[in-house]
């Protein structure tokens, strides 16, 4: 544990100013008797393009910023501006924090472990023999990483974009090798042999309201994980559990995130269910 009480961190993304994390930074950090400030750097706000991202990393050094929780469109182009990798955000090739100490700045990337972490908190023992995940982008290749570091055994990709899903589908096979990891086919057919679905696409977000496949394809064996938090309850998490399905909503990821980066950041260890509480708060204002 360190001996330093003040952290100045923040979040660089475009068009966050809705987020969440700042307050659940700043509320745990004042109950570990931290003086905590978390600042937004909204690139649409600022009206600045992601090629300004070198010059906003050099001004949070000089202005002693602490640490950067990193968020679209930047997880991918921050990584050339970093001295170093933690070896899952190399494997991953995302980053979404972001440590400055001594001069130097070194990348994390705890979307993945905050997966893991409410996957394991909301879904305790759920079978993982056979998983089918929608979305192969950035959030789609944290959340398949975590499936198949919790131990799932067969994992099928599906993306409305073919050959992204393809070929995160390769980079998995050859980063888990005893696993069988494959993209696309027959959607309806694959959960039907499934033991459970991750949702990690947009669909299901007020601003993008629906559901991301046909409500008939579920069926009562299945578990359900969403990565979407706003609304907590969506229309495919409302579907499934009509049905009868385990799930585990978006908001798990969200804290569990959080939670792995403040440990980053200050090296204390902030209370997970503390935050989840906080979460809740925030959301019903």
């Amino acid at each position: 544990m360190t001996n330093k009480t003040s952290y100045l961190i923040g979040l660089i993304g475009s068009g966050i100013g809705g987020s969440l994390t700042p307050a659940m930074h700043e509320q745990e950090g004042r109950v570990l008797g931290l003086n905590y400030v978390y600042r937004r750097i909204d690139l649409q706000a600022l009206q600045l393009e992601p090629a300004a991202l070198p010059d906003l990393l050099v001004a949070a050094e000089r202005m002693g910023y602490d640490g950067l929780n990193i968020t679209y469109p930047c997880k991918q182009s921050v990584i050339p501006l970093l001295d170093e990798l933690d070896p899952d955000a190399r494997a991953l090739g995302a980053v979404n924090t972001v440590v400055l100490k001594d001069g130097r700045r070194i990348g994390y990337n705890t979307d993945w472990s905050g997966f893991a972490r409410a996957f394991e908190r909301g879904l305790p023992g759920a079978p993982l023999a056979r998983v089918v995940q929608l979305g192969a982008g950035g959030a789609g290749a944290a959340v398949a990483h975590a499936a198949l570091t919790m131990g799932a055994r067969e994992l099928t990709l599906f993306d409305s974009d073919d050959a992204r899903a393809a070929s995160l589908a390769a980079e998995l096979a050859a980063r888990f090798p005893d696993r069988v990891v494959k993209s696309g086919g027959d959607l309806r057919a694959t959960l039907q042999a499934a033991s459970g679905l991750i949702h990690a696409t947009p669909t299901g977000m007020a601003k993008l309201p629906g559901l991301p496949l046909p409500a008939e394809y579920l069926h009562p064996e299945l578990w359900v994980a969403e990565i979407v938090y706003f609304p907590l309850e969506t229309a495919l998490l409302k579907a499934a559990k009509a049905i009868g399905c385990r799930t585990v909503s978006g908001g798990g990821m969200a804290v569990c995130q959080a939670v792995d980066a403040l440990r980053i950041f200050t090296g204390r260890e902030p209370d997970a269910e503390r935050m989840f509480a906080h979460f809740q708060t925030l959301l019903e204002r």
